[in-house]
């Protein structure tokens, strides 16, 4: 049996489980590594109370650590 789109239940923006409403996933942000560091080999993330360190290595990859 053929069920289209527009007839479904279940719309494509958002659906119900149980009483909790459940909404469709974000699209994931992008930013280009060269305006997060801004010519910097090395920057300092702040994430609550946690400090991280993003380095740009000589052999082009990003390192973070805690």
């Amino acid at each position: 049996m053929f069920v289209s789109q527009d007839t479904h239940p279940m719309s494509a923006a958002s659906a119900e489980v149980g009483h909790e409403r459940v909404r469709p996933q974000a699209q994931t942000v992008e930013v280009d590594s060269l305006r997060l560091l801004q010519g910097q080999r090395e920057l300092r993330i702040r994430h609550g109370n946690e400090y991280y360190r993003l380095r740009h290595t000589r052999n082009d990859k990003l390192i973070l650590t805690k």
